[in-house]
């Protein structure tokens, strides 16, 4: 007989969790209640929420409520989001996972930092510019030395070091949004590690990361940029990947091993899907995505005894159950 364990380490996360039990308790009330996006990147519990209610907006269409309750999502949002709110008289239902919301706090105390030395270096150039014009114009002879020049010129230090918020994330994300949101789109946000190669080494680096992304690929981006940062440059690393959902990763290598087939269930637009289907893939050949029990092949499990059925951070453990009993139903 098919053997099948679903993994216990699978399913939603606190913040995913946390979105959903706030949206199911305002809809209890028989509140009209609007989701600023898609609460969870998986369509079969997006539609279950959906039927008790649960009307999912976007941007655009959240410019023309009024006097309405909008729930964000885990993901987070960018700061102009609670500004519309307060125009339009929206009441905020906020869902915004703890840890996104710690990351967002961190980048902008960073960003401000950053645009105050900024300020405080302008003032400094006009001073020193307007010393030199004061200069010139009380000795024209000096004004050709070469001398003079170069002692009249404005240093790396009075300038003030550029510096540069970098964001290892997905572009268009809604997390990486949020983020980004919060440094008015001035963070330089990269993909993959390859991007990395593209940053300025000469000016001043604040690492920061997308909760959801790889640990290993956060590790060999930092370990890049120390290898060339200039020695005049500050780089400066956060590691602020969720490890509830790092610590994913080498659990389900060691759960896709044990197991002859997996069965991955998540939603094709999961970003920590795509990361976590891929690590399945690679300790087992024969594991195979889908995002609901009707796109089981059957024939899939031919000469297979064992099956294990694991998933993402958006995925929930309803459906994974659901998938189980699909394929014990049809192997009666």
């Amino acid at each position: 007989m098919l053997q099948i364990e679903i993994d216990n380490g699978s399913g939603f996360c606190f913040g995913v969790t946390t979105a959903i039990k706030k949206a199911e308790e305002e809809l209890a009330k028989g509140t009209k209640l609007y989701c600023l996006g898609d609460i969870v990147h998986n369509s079969m519990e997006v539609e279950r929420l959906t039927k008790k209610g649960l009307i999912t907006s976007n941007h655009e269409q959240m410019h023309k409520l009024h006097d309405v309750k909008v729930l964000l999502r885990a993901h987070g949002e960018p700061p102009e989001t609670y500004e519309l709110a307060r125009r339009n008289n929206i009441e905020i239902i906020d869902a915004t996972c703890p840890v996104v919301l710690a990351l967002q706090r961190r980048i902008k105390t960073q960003y401000e930092k950053r645009r105050q030395t900024s300020d405080s270096s302008s003032e400094k150039n006009k001073t020193a510019a307007a010393q030199c014009l004061d200069s010139q114009s009380t000795n024209k002879e000096q004004e050709d030395s070469p001398a003079y020049l170069g002692s009249t010129s404005i240093s790396k230090n009075q300038v003030g070091a550029a510096s540069s918020i970098v964001i290892f994330g997905k572009n268009g994300h809604a997390e990486v949004l949020g983020l980004v949101g919060q440094t008015h789109s001035h963070a330089i946000v990269i993909e993959k590690f390859e991007d990395v190669k593209n940053l300025d080494f000469n000016h001043d680096i604040f690492l920061y990361s997308q909760t959801t992304k790889s640990l290993d690929e956060f590790h060999r981006i930092i370990q890049y940029i120390q290898d060339h940062i200039s020695p005049d440059a500050r780089f400066q690393s956060f590691d602020t990947i969720c490890r509830q959902v790092a610590n994913r990763m080498p659990n389900i290598s060691t759960f896709a091993a044990r197991h002859d087939l997996i069965l991955f269930v998540a939603g094709r637009k999961s970003s920590n899907g795509k990361v976590l289907f891929h690590e399945c893939l690679g300790v087992n050949p024969n594991s195979h995505q889908v995002e609901s029990a009707d796109e089981i092949d059957m024939s899939w499990f031919d000469g297979v005894e064992t099956v294990g059925i694991c998933g993402a951070t958006s995925t929930p453990k309803w459906l994974m159950e659901e998938c189980r009993d699909e394929i014990l139903r049809r192997t009666k």
